[in-house]
């Protein structure tokens, strides 16, 4: 418990540090980080590419191993989570609220803003639009969340291992080194990456469900009601952490995810459906066919092409990365009792594949609007454009009312996820942290999140967790160095045939 309270108090005068900069000079916070994060994906944006497409290549050969017969948890443990509540929960997790904007934003930004390459507007602009937002959002991403999920799961249920980053690496450095200072600066970085990461999306949800009530009702679009929403929700969501995962969390998710395909459906339904499912299939081709090609492409020879790429896919592999510390021990905690095979095959295809789906539906409609000249939805900001884009279809206000309930739901989830994995990490890895230590965390993120967004610092802790991202992309790779070394040492592990 020593280790866990150096943990707790280092997290907290980090943050603290940085909100107080962020409130006093939030120019200079932005203007220094941003610097910072240029400088990052100028100089290691090859890096990133390289490290993602090695998470992933593990990833697909553990599914293929016979280390893929190995259970998390004990050999024959059942799953704790049925397989429809924990694809809800672990979508809510990782991706949440933001499925609801970028499904139509980012294609029209590729599209009718700034293009990875071809002509503004142009067919083949609005073919790359989606086929590079299936690339952002696709396994990936996934792959990020599902080895630092997967290392976890298996040292703590399989091996009996406290349930905290620093554990999965004793097997290289020894139990000594991680349950002393080294070990107790990665669980901090873990903790501060949660903490800004939840605290930044707290703000920024909050402004988008601002500017929706405003967008659809005329409310006023004022701080003074962003910090209503804010309140409401931290009543929310720290009443749903007090119930635990296999009620509030579970029931949310599951709740929520039903109400999304609701909306997904009505939008396809009363949208351009033929045009979705061309779109839908066509982006699915171009998707594996140049799959490696936007892997590895960096544009080294021609600067807009690669300032694009820094802007998009350099920032979003950084962000899964700085995320994966939260995504992943959640991810962890609710996948119990799953072979290694079928966590991989869970985690990796099914969330990118509902991701295509949303992608295409909301995409597709929003493109479809803009060309044929109906509502030029990039003029819209990305909190009011998916908004922009249903009060055009039939059923555009029972759509919009629908919207606001599911991101106010993954508004929740998310936050509610957060406080359990803070817990756990401050609390000396228990999958049951008390719920005073996650209603003080639940505080805490809205507190942030608060005096962040009041004094419009919320750009300059985006950015510090971009740059958070640098050191934990190698925790990860000695995370997967040590899971392989101990794997094939383990008396589960399948015979060769």
């Amino acid at each position: 418990m020593k280790n866990a309270t150096l943990v707790f108090w280092f997290a907290i005068s980090i943050c603290l540090i940085m909100v107080v900069w962020g409130s006093i000079a939030p120019t200079q916070l932005e203007t220094v980080t941003t610097t910072m994060t240029t400088t990052f994906s100028t100089a290691f944006g090859w890096y990133y590419l390289i490290i993602v497409v090695l998470m992933l290549v593990f990833c697909v050969y553990l599914i293929f191993s016979r280390i893929g017969r190995i259970r998390l948890g004990k050999d024959n443990e059942k799953p704790e989570f049925g397989l429809l509540s924990w694809f809800a929960m672990l979508f809510s997790a990782g991706m949440g609220m933001g499925l609801v904007f970028w499904t139509t934003s980012e294609p029209i930004s590729h599209a009718f803003i700034n293009t990875p390459g071809a002509e503004i507007g142009s067919n083949q602009a609005i073919e790359e639009a989606l086929q590079y937002s299936f690339f952002h959002w696709g396994i990936h991403a996934w792959a990020v969340y599902g080895v630092v999920a997967l290392v976890l799961a298996y040292f703590k249920f399989h091996k009996g291992y406290p349930g905290l980053v620093s554990a999965t690496l004793e097997p290289l450095f020894g139990e000594k080194a991680m349950r002393g200072l080294p070990g107790t600066l990665i669980d901090t970085l873990a903790v501060f990456a949660t903490v800004v990461g939840v605290a930044s999306t707290l703000g920024f949800g909050s402004a988008q469900m601002n500017e929706g009530i405003s967008f659809l009702f005329g409310t006023p679009n004022t701080f003074a009601m962003q910090m209503v929403i804010l309140t409401v929700a931290t009543a929310l969501f720290i009443l749903s952490a007090w119930t635990g995962i296999s009620k509030g969390i579970k029931y949310l998710s599951n709740f929520n995810m039903i109400l999304a395909f609701i909306l997904l459906l009505m939008l396809l339904i009363v949208g351009p459906t033929l045009y979705i499912f061309n779109m839908f299939t066509n982006t699915m081709g171009g998707y594996i066919s140049n799959f490696f090609d936007m892997s590895f492409h960096l544009e080294p020879l021609n600067e807009d092409n690669r300032s694009w790429i820094n802007a998009w896919t350099i920032f979003y592999w950084a962000w899964w990365i700085s995320w994966s510390p939260f995504v992943g021990i959640f991810i962890a905690r609710i996948s119990r009792g799953r072979t290694i095979k079928e966590f991989m095959l869970g985690v990796l295809f099914v969330p990118a594949i509902v991701c295509f789906i949303f992608f295409a539906v909301f995409g597709v409609s929003a493109i479809n609007l803009e060309q044929l000249g109906i509502a030029t939805i990039s003029d819209y900001s990305l909190e009011t454009a998916t908004f922009a884009v249903l009060q055009e279809y039939p059923l555009g206000f029972l759509m919009s009312i629908i919207t606001i309930v599911v991101i106010a739901v993954f508004f929740i989830t998310s936050a509610d996820s957060a406080t359990f994995v803070l817990g756990m990490l401050t609390v000396g890895g228990s999958i049951n942290p008390p719920n005073t230590v996650k209603v003080m965390w639940g505080l805490t993120m809205s507190a942030v999140a608060a005096v962040v967004v009041y004094f419009g610092g919320t750009q300059g802790l985006q950015n510090i967790l971009i740059i958070a991202a640098l050191p934990f992309s190698v925790v990860i790779l000695l995370m997967g160095v040590s899971f392989y070394k101990t794997v094939r040492k383990d008396p589960s592990l399948p015979k060769r045939r």
